[in-house]
This record gives structure tokens, sequence and C-alpha cells, in this order.
């Protein structure tokens, strides 16, 4: 009777520890969900304390995510290094003083205006990410835009209208939209950095750079607020003429935008030398 009874008591024994270890299971997978959303929370600057943490974690789960997190320091390292090859200009012309990148959008449109950005960006800038406007997302430019207008010593956006690019020409146009944006900066510049051209009318020293928005940090950084100054633009502008999709296509001659043209004829920002073919 005795031999039955621990019997029993090692079947309630071993019972109890299956369980146990069932809810052992279930908490690990607790926990490293808990780690997944510390790694997906986690800051840019977070992350080696975050390997520190968990290195020690034989889960197969965990060091999956220790992997991402190093892989995602390493693309990190890449950036800072891209960012500081970007500064080879500023560095060369920094002794003169503030060096202001120029950059202008809008260019090509039938409508709307071409916009111009100038900035002047503080000496030991680490905005990451800055590049040509056009190589990153809108969501990527409309967060490095608030990141640019915070840290920027100083910001200017100068705009040239439809009418008057008709009247005197969009390469005019565009170079009185950089003047604008030059006179509107808070701090004077003391050298420029210009994407590709010479600004007449301007006493600066200027250094034209090609593809300046690709090689320069405060060129490309110009380049971001002046695209989304003006997509926002075109997007009120939207609100107002419908009918043209200036919110889809920033005033470009999409097949709807040119479609819309031949339907409802001009608006009053399309560029009237721009559309000549298409009314």
């Amino acid at each position: 009777m005795e031999e039955h009874g621990f019997v029993f008591i090692h079947l309630i024994v071993l019972a109890l520890s299956d369980i146990s270890k069932e809810e052992r299971t279930v908490e690990e997978r607790k926990k490293i969900c808990e780690i997944k959303e510390e790694l997906q929370a986690a800051e840019e600057t977070m992350l080696p304390s975050f390997i520190s943490r968990y290195e020690g974690d034989e889960r197969a789960g965990v060091k999956k995510l220790l992997r991402q997190a190093r892989k995602q320091l390493e693309q990190l390292e890449k950036e800072r290094q891209r960012i500081e090859s970007l500064k080879k200009y500023e560095r060369q012309y920094e002794h003169v003083g503030y060096v202001c990148g120029i950059d202008e959008v809008g260019r090509g449109p039938l409508a709307g205006p071409v916009v111009a950005g100038a900035v002047i960006l503080p000496k030991d800038c680490r905005i990451l990410y800055i590049n040509d406007s056009k190589k990153l997302s809108e969501k990527k430019r409309e967060e490095l835009y608030d990141v640019i207008m915070e840290q920027a010593v100083a910001t200017g956006i100068g705009m040239t209208g439809p009418k008057r690019i008709d009247e005197i020409n969009i390469l005019q146009a565009t170079y009185e939209a950089m003047r604008q944006a030059i006179q509107n900066l808070s701090v004077t510049p003391d050298i420029l950095l210009n994407d590709a051209v010479t600004i007449p009318k301007v006493e600066l020293p200027q250094i034209p750079i090609i593809k300046g928005d690709e090689k320069s940090l405060s060129i490309g950084a110009a380049s971001i607020i002046a695209k989304v100054t003006r997509d926002r633009l075109m997007v009120e502008y939207d609100k107002i003429m419908p009918e043209y999709g200036f919110a889809r296509n920033k005033g470009y001659g999409s097949k709807e935008h040119l479609e819309a043209i031949k339907k409802y004829g001009p608006s009053l920002i399309h560029r009237r030398s721009f559309i000549k073919s298409y009314v």
C-alpha cells in the first residue's frame, strides 16, 4: 500500500514538473517577444547597450535579434562614414566662415513655383541620411526637414511663381529664387556651395558643384527643405483645384495632369510658356 502511494506521489511530481516546464517555455516566449519589442523601440544610440544586455542569452530567438541589432549597428556606421564624406567641401572652405548650401526644386513642372533652399549647417553637424531629396522617400524627407530646421545655423527659402517664370524664363527665375533664399537667411554666409550653377548678381564667393546635392551635406540639406516646402504647397493647391491632381503629380506632366489641362484648361498656377503644346 505504501509502495502504491509512493508511485502515485512520484507521478504527481512528474506531472507538476512537466507543467512547470511548459510554463517556463511560455514565459521564455513571452520574454523573447518583449525583447523583440525592445529592439524595435530602441533608438540607434541604444543598440550597443541592447547587445551587451542580451549577448549571454543562449536562446535561438534572442540570438536572431542580436544579429539584427549588430546589422543595424553596421549600417549605422556605414551611414556615419557616408555623411562624413559629404562634409568634404564644408571642411575645405570652413576657414572662410559660414558655408551655405544652395539648391532648387521645381524647374521642370508645368505648374507651381520654382523653390530654392539655402542652409548653413553647424560644423559638427551629425544629421544622418541627408541626400539628394529625389533619392529619399517622402516620409524620410519630412523627417529630415524637421531635423534640419531645428539644428541648422540658418535656413532660407526663395520662391518664384508661374507668372514670373513666364516673364523671365525658368533659368532666370531659378536664380531669382536662389537670391531670395540667401536674403532670407538669418545669418549672412561667407561662401556658397551651389548645385551646378553660379548665381548672377550675388557678391559672395560661389563654388558650383556638379551633382552637388549628392556630394555636399549642405546642398543636400538645401534640396530637402526646398522639396518639402514645394511639395506641401502643391498639396495645398490641390485642395483648391483638385481636378489637376497636384497632390500626386506636384505639377509635373503626368498623363492624368495633361488630360486635366486639355479638359479644364490651364489654372492660375500653370506656366503658360510650358504648356503651349497642350492647350
